[in-house]
């Protein structure tokens, strides 16, 4: 089989697979996904902090078991799941077991209590929490040819696109036709959710009791997007997607089609952490005269809750909230209807 640039075009499952997670792939990098782009995990450690929250819920809940997990999945460099542990309350702390599930190498220095694993682990109880995770799990996109027929687009590794002309693949054509369905306008596009409904089904399984929350960019089928969603992010920066290693490729993630159980619940982030204690209410002006530096820490904390749940930004992303031999009464309270998607 040739090499490089002179390999075959492939579909961009293949491709995308081979370059965040390859051997030279972008999520081998030392630098992580921080070193690209920035998450709600890292725009403050409130979102961390809501986490924790939510963790809290699910172990009361749950009845406080003597064994708690905490499973971060997509964990970067262990951000998350360090900062969750940080802010834990003790008597919640100590029966907690940590799991960080990345394909990366362990960072240094990682926090004792966190176990680094490639898989989540199985039969466990508590909350398996993806941040951003969804949307780098590699799927195939499809396009309208001249004739309006749905076709797999194939990548070569500078990015150059072909259509393929075999037919689409039944298992394909089923899913598009339930979930996303492509009208016959040629260059419309399309990507096909399978693997990411796929991985999300294995995750939720993993749980025995307990609760698994997907987090990220989403749509629903009443409003997909016309040309789809593909693209990359390097040092912050949106740019073409290539698949060659030097960038992140991720897509939105049609988060109606993943839920696997009855209990499942879609909402907007805004919503989510607003049930959670995140609201970016300004402080009293009493308190700038009573403790000024009470009123600067409220200020700065209400601006990094603004960016965490600001219409058109993160505030907008789905959370996929989905109870496994649960109630889900009291984990997420106080959410308005028109916040549910």
């Amino acid at each position: 089989m040739e090499n490089g640039r002179h390999r075959a075009p492939r579909g961009w499952l293949a491709a995308t697979e081979e370059a965040l997670y390859g051997p030279a792939g972008f999520y081998r990098g030392p630098e992580g996904p921080a070193g690209h782009f920035r998450t709600s995990v890292h725009a403050s450690p409130l979102f961390a902090g809501a986490v924790a929250e939510l963790l809290c819920r699910v172990d009361a809940v749950l009845g406080e078991p003597a064994e708690l997990a905490f499973v971060d999945m997509a964990a970067g460099r262990g951000e998350l799941v360090s900062r969750v542990l940080q802010v834990l309350p003790e008597k919640v702390a100590l029966r907690v077991r940590a799991y960080a599930v990345e394909k990366a190498e362990p960072p240094a220095g990682l926090d004792h209590r966190i176990e680094w694993r490639a898989e989540p682990p199985t039969g466990v109880t508590g909350l398996l929490f993806a941040n951003e995770w969804l949307d780098n799990v590699p799927l195939e996109v499809v396009e309208a040819d001249t004739d309006g027929t749905a076709r797999l687009v194939l990548v070569r590794e500078d990015g150059m696109e072909t259509l393929d002309a075999a037919p689409l693949d039944e298992a394909s054509a089923d899913w598009l036709r339930q979930w996303w369905p492509l009208p016959s306008e040629p260059g419309l596009r399309a990507e096909v959710g399978r693997p990411r409904d796929a991985a999300w089904a294995a995750a939720v399984r993993t749980l025995e009791r307990g609760l698994a929350v997907a987090v990220d960019y989403a749509h629903t089928r009443a409003s997909r997007p016309p040309f789809g969603t593909l693209t990359g992010f390097r040092e912050g920066r949106e740019t073409t997607p290539v698949p060659d290693g030097s960038c992140d490729i991720t897509a939105h993630v049609a988060l109606d089609a993943c839920a696997t159980t009855p209990g499942a619940r879609l909402l907007t982030q805004r919503a989510a952490l607003g049930a959670l204690g995140v609201r970016a209410g300004r402080p009293p002006l009493a308190l700038a005269s009573q403790d000024p530096a009470a009123y600067v820490r409220a200020l700065a904390g209400a601006g990094e809750a603004a960016e965490l749940t600001a219409r058109g930004g993160l505030g907008d992303f789905g959370w996929l909230v989905e109870p496994v031999d649960l109630p889900v009464d009291g984990l997420l309270v106080d959410v308005p209807d028109h916040e549910e998607q």
